[in-house]
């Protein structure tokens, strides 16, 4: 009779947390949650949140609430794959993230084997959706797109002759320095072209070699936390030249970092200013109640999770396969306006304009 009673005990365990495992849908937000790019990670954190909330205050999706899952990758692309298997095994449905490309590429091959799909609002190394995975889509551009209106900008803009490439060594750096420098072609001359080590503190040496070769312009492929120190450190050698970076550096501590006087005159590319579209108003004054200023990718985060959320509505399942289907069959109305995925899971509209620092602030200055 004990025995029997254990035993009705234990299926009545096992049912009610089964039951319990479905009165929610999860969803995995993973990026550099701490470390040196805490801060990107945390605005894909804090967007997603504002979806979230949204969604499960109109009682959720497909009659469950929504439950979000946070993976730390600290920026290390190991670590971005034990966030993976660990999104795996706490039943994930779908992931948004990662931010660096050198995270997103490992930890993508673990949702596609696992028919999981996942969308970054953030990494942009070609390499991440030309493998033909079909679950792995981005709502940011490329880094082919973005070095050739950086190469269009240097070239017919501020028409120098000799450019200084520098990059951080990793996939999306190094991937972005190429980029600029094969859009560049014969234009100009690049006088110098090499790395540096991310999480580096000094680079006045490699800048000191940079400062001989009199290069017009110097191009960084890299994140803000070293960015800042170039440029900051560049003037204190007496190198004037003015920097040019992309969509890594474009946050504001890049200009805390740098100063606001030694980041002036800094040239960015990234995606048009939100603030000048209508769609996202609504967005920019929640968040900005919320958690404040916003992030540069905080909008393509939340686009990202609205645009997963849909896909699974539309789908009326959290089955990967389906999701999948609809990720690439739907056109989305987003925040940031009407987003459709191709064949790769790239944007089919992704504009790049150059942005500059003016008076501690980043500026909307060029478009091709």
């Amino acid at each position: 009779m004990y025995r029997k009673f254990l035993l009705i005990l234990l299926i009545l365990f096992v049912f009610s947390g089964c039951a319990k495992k479905s009165d929610v849908i999860k969803a995995g937000v993973a990026g550099p949650m701490t470390g040196d790019q805490a801060k990107m990670g945390m605005d894909f954190r804090n967007a997603v949140t504002v979806a979230v909330e949204e969604w499960n205050e109109k009682g959720g999706i497909l009659g469950k609430k929504i439950e979000l899952i946070i993976g730390d990758d600290q920026r290390d692309p190991k670590q971005a794959v034990a966030v993976a298997n660990k999104f795996l095994n706490q039943d994930v449905i779908g992931v948004i993230g990662h931010f660096n490309s050198s995270c997103s590429i490992p930890a993508s091959d673990i949702y596609n084997r696992a028919g999981i799909p996942m969308i970054t609002p953030a990494s942009t190394n070609p390499q991440l959706t030309d493998r033909g995975y079909r679950g792995v889509f981005r709502v940011c551009g490329r880094d082919d797109q973005q070095g050739n209106v950086a190469a269009q900008f240097v070239t017919s803009k501020l028409k120098v002759k000799k450019i200084a490439i520098i990059h951080d060594k990793t996939t999306y750096g190094q991937g972005l320095a190429d980029e600029f420098k094969k859009a560049i072609g014969s234009s100009a001359e690049v006088v110098y072209y090499g790395g540096i080590v991310q999480g580096d503190k000094d680079f006045k040496t490699v800048l000191t070699v940079i400062k001989t070769k009199q290069p017009e312009l110097i191009f960084f492929g890299g994140i803000y936390p070293e960015g800042g120190l170039l440029v900051k450190q560049a003037r204190e050698i007496g190198l004037k030249t003015p920097f040019m970076s992309g969509d890594g550096v474009i946050d504001p501590k890049f200009i805390e970092i740098a100063g606001a006087k030694d980041s002036e005159g800094t040239y960015l590319t990234f995606s048009p200013d939100p603030n000048n579209i209508p769609t996202a108003k609504a967005f920019i004054e929640n968040y900005q109640k919320k958690f404040g200023e916003l992030g540069p990718y905080s909008i393509y985060a939340y686009d990202a999770i609205n645009i997963m959320l849909k896909a699974i509505e539309s789908a009326g399942a959290t089955d990967g396969k389906v999701i999948i289907d609809k990720l690439h069959s739907m056109e989305f109305s987003g925040a940031l306006g009407k987003i459709k995925f191709d064949n790769k899971g790239d944007v089919t509209i992704a504009p790049y304009v150059v942005w500059i620092t003016k008076g501690g602030k980043f500026v909307e200055y060029w478009k091709p």
